[in-house]
């Protein structure tokens, strides 16, 4: 046998014909995309006493012996390997996904073991014969993708290196993000497997228009709103939207990846703050509608977007195991990381609102950081006002956190800039500088308002959200809309509600992603505003060769160069219609001096910015 194999790979080779690829890997065999190891293991259905879930355990370790990269990849059952369009519930599938780095050679090597709860122990197990200890090999190419697409060889994975912002692993560009924070229930949709109706299911109607020939659908067409809604996004310059995965008990109570046993509503479960829940067995998964999940995702990587997973709310923070790091709450993390973790960009957010202890934050950040290969950024969320309480014990090596999803409390969005900066400060000098972003800035109530009754929220937030974030460090911002207003948190089914707004937002991005905001910090002292007021301005400074004063109020601003030299060109940019840099009242400042950059010569009582730039 081992004669003819040598035999054939020797007659290919000089037919100028390649190495037949592994009958197990399937997908794009290209870097940055998703290739699959599809194994034919034990067959199972989720139902079964023996569970597949929780008593089987497949790891597939991968390793690029060019790089000596390697990573060790949780994987999962699949049913049939096709449930999204089947339904199926039992099969004799089994799979791990890989987003390889790398062109060339890659290894596998298998481990698949069973044994009561193994999935989420270090139980030796026993081996699953004629699959534990296979091993195997695959090709990978260039990748053939361009522009947003997150497959592209220029991007890439995100990922955190231990600065202020996450990196493209196929460049040296780091990322910002502008997108939808809201709904919280976008994954309530009427075309997933395994939903409960409910007067606020969604359809994504108004998005079926833009979905395009080409992409995704599951079962014969459906889908096709809610791929719409992420083409959207895109076709808006947006880069991120966000879901929960698990709201059992919470306002919507219809976003979970698990099998419902019941559909009967039932009325009592004494650790959720709302006590009304679906009788779901929270150990059994629902692998079609897990299936169709993975589509939806897929296909936001393939347009660009950060995928923002929220794994829980305040409502049901202890619904898995009483809040602690028990099975339930392995299991679930085990199978999020196996199924989705592929995706090039994507943070964990271990909780919204948490009210969890600090010492179970801490375990859900090291189950992370312990299992999921590519180490994705791992965020916190919090009430307005707390976050002292678990932001301050968490910082440095006292914890895995990498990042932040900050909520804000103020209407006028005054909070956004002064929490950003205090806590990129903080991170700073624990000597970890975490990813802080703002993702509910605004109120509950009403926040990002509808581009139709906007009140203050586009002017305040473009002045003190927006550009209050970028000009303390942040790394970005994710809109929610307020549950008193039409297109709600809960209720939004097109995102269209705010299309002007994502104009702004696409604006402030197209600036930014032009200058080297990664090696500039705020600096507000330079243009006398070390008290930080917001109305007075803003300012993100490389210093001796990059400014970027931002003027919430228009007027013009004094900046102090009196400690580098050379002579500088000054140039405005429009925040509310974009486009090309302009030239104002004053084109050049020198250096070794306090300087006015003038006004930008049109509509001076706007808000402006200012980028001051050593003339080269």
């Amino acid at each position: 046998m081992i004669r003819s194999m040598i035999l054939l790979t020797v007659l290919l080779f000089f037919c100028g014909c390649a190495t037949p690829q592994d009958e197990n890997i399937t997908g794009e065999l290209k870097r940055w995309h998703k290739v699959t190891l599809k194994l034919a293991g034990p067959q199972a259905a989720e139902m079964d006493e023996n569970n597949p879930f929780l008593n089987y355990r497949l790891n597939v370790t991968f390793n690029h012996p060019e790089t000596g990269t390697q990573y060790k990849v949780p994987g999962y059952f699949a049913a049939d390997g096709d449930a999204a369009n089947t339904s199926a519930t039992a099969g004799n599938v089994w799979r791990a996904h890989l987003s390889p780095d790398h062109t060339g050679t890659w290894n596998y090597t298998v481990s698949f073991v069973k044994g009561k709860n193994v999935a989420v122990s270090d139980a030796k197990g026993t081996a699953v014969a004629e699959l534990d200890g296979l091993a195997g090999s695959f090709e990978i190419s260039e990748s053939d993708k361009n522009g947003r697409d997150f497959r592209a060889k220029e991007n890439g994975r995100l990922v955190y290196t231990g600065k202020r912002y996450l990196k493209y692993a196929g460049s040296d560009r780091y990322f910002l993000k502008q997108g939808a924070d809201a709904p919280e229930n976008f994954l309530n949709y009427k075309d997933f497997d395994g939903v409960v109706k409910n007067s606020r299911m969604k359809d994504w109607k108004a998005h079926q228009q833009d979905w395009k020939v080409g992409d995704p659908t599951w079962k014969d067409g459906k889908g096709k709103g809610m791929i719409g809604a992420v083409n959207y996004l895109h076709s808006e310059g947006m880069n991120v939207f966000s879901f929960l995965t698990m709201n059992l008990g919470v306002d919507d109570n219809n976003c979970f990846p698990y099998v419902i046993t019941d559909n009967k509503i039932q009325k009592k479960y004494p650790n959720v703050r709302k006590p009304i829940y679906v009788n779901a067995k929270r150990t059994i998964m629902d692998c079609s509608k897990l299936d169709q999940w993975e589509i939806l995702f897929s296909h936001g990587t393939a347009k660009g977007m950060y995928l923002h997973f929220k794994t829980q709310e305040t409502e049901n923070n202890n619904l898995l195991d009483g809040g602690e790091l028990g099975v339930e709450r392995k299991l679930y993390y085990r199978e999020l990381i196996a199924r989705f973790g592929h995706n090039l960009a994507l943070n964990w957010n271990l909780g919204e609102e948490t009210t969890n202890k600090v010492s179970q934050l801490k375990d859900y950040c090291e189950y992370f950081y312990q299992n999921d290969p590519y180490r994705h950024n791992v965020v916190l969320h919090t009430y307005p006002g707390q976050w002292d309480k678990y932001y301050t014990p968490l910082l440095g090596n006292k914890s895995k956190l990498s990042g932040l999803s900050i909520q804000t409390s103020k209407k006028n969005f005054s909070q956004v800039f002064s929490v950003t900066k205090k806590w990129v400060t903080a991170s700073n000098n624990a000597k970890k500088p975490w990813i802080v972003a703002v993702d509910e800035p605004g109120d509950a109530s009403l926040s990002l308002r509808p581009d139709k009754d906007a009140g203050n929220s586009h002017e305040d937030g473009r002045r003190y959200a927006l550009w209050g974030t970028f000009m303390a460090g942040g790394a970005g911002n994710e809109w929610y809309f307020g549950y008193k207003v039409a297109h709600s948190d809960l209720t939004c089914q097109d995102f269209r509600s705010r299309d002007k707004w994502w104009d702004f937002c696409r604006y402030s991005l197209e600036f930014m992603n032009s200058i080297p905001f990664s090696e500039m910090i705020n600096r507000n002292d330079l243009i006398a505003n070390s008290a930080d007021n917001i109305k007075e301005g803003f300012c993100l400074a490389k210093e001796g060769s990059h400014y970027v004063v931002y003027l919430p109020a228009g007027g013009s601003k004094m900046l102090d160069l009196s400690k580098v030299s050379g002579e500088f060109d000054v140039q405005w940019f429009d925040p509310r219609n974009g486009g090309q840099l302009q030239v104002g009242s004053v084109s050049s400042v020198k250096g070794g001096q306090i300087v006015s950059v003038g006004n930008p010569g049109s509509k001076i009582k706007e808000d402006w910015v200012a980028y001051i730039t050593l003339k080269k």
